[in-house]
């Protein structure tokens, strides 16, 4: 595979994952429809701490990525305007997607973290992955990449970094 190529497999994979109801669109509904999707795998009620901390962290997502992608104004991101405005964008300034993020993963970890010790247990987050349309295989090699120190756990660090590294690589 030329490098090209694997380059627009890459973004078509990471549009994809965001494309929760295949549209050929990424919009506020495939966030939504996200969070309810978690919430309603972890049985978090919508209306508790958590459920609120997801359903933002999904709204802040999406603010931020409509923010550097959506050029039309359509309240809709494209595969043209993820490809050549967001991953572009993202890719000049890793840090602006750690801050776009950051709230959605945040959430995602307290939800699974299923103990409360502030750092979610890998086979919470791999569900969590799941959930989220990630293949079983790709899951369980990202949370064991992110759970790489052996304690079963998984930080907000980590899980930050290596989700700006997926949406950033070339």
């Amino acid at each position: 595979m030329e490098a090209e190529e694997l380059h627009q497999h890459r973004v078509a994979a990471r549009f994809a994952a965001l494309d929760q109801d295949g549209s050929g669109y990424v919009s506020r509904e495939d966030f939504t429809t996200a969070a309810r999707r978690l919430l309603s795998e972890f049985g978090t009620p919508y209306r508790s701490d958590r459920g609120q901390a997801v359903t933002l962290g999904a709204e802040a997502f999406w603010q931020g990525l409509a923010g550097i992608a959506d050029v039309d104004g359509d309240q809709r991101v494209s595969r043209e305007e993820f490809a050549h405005g967001a991953v572009k964008r993202l890719h000049d300034n890793p840090e602006r997607f750690a801050e776009i993020t950051r709230p959605f993963v945040r959430a995602v970890l307290a939800v699974a973290d299923l103990d409360g010790d502030g750092r979610a247990e890998t086979a919470g987050v791999e569900r969590a992955l799941r959930v989220l349309g990630v293949e079983p295989g790709a899951a369980a090699r990202a949370v064991g990449a992110l759970g790489a120190d052996g304690d079963g756990r998984i930080d907000e660090e980590r899980a930050v970094g290596a989700l700006a590294r997926y949406f950033v690589v070339a």
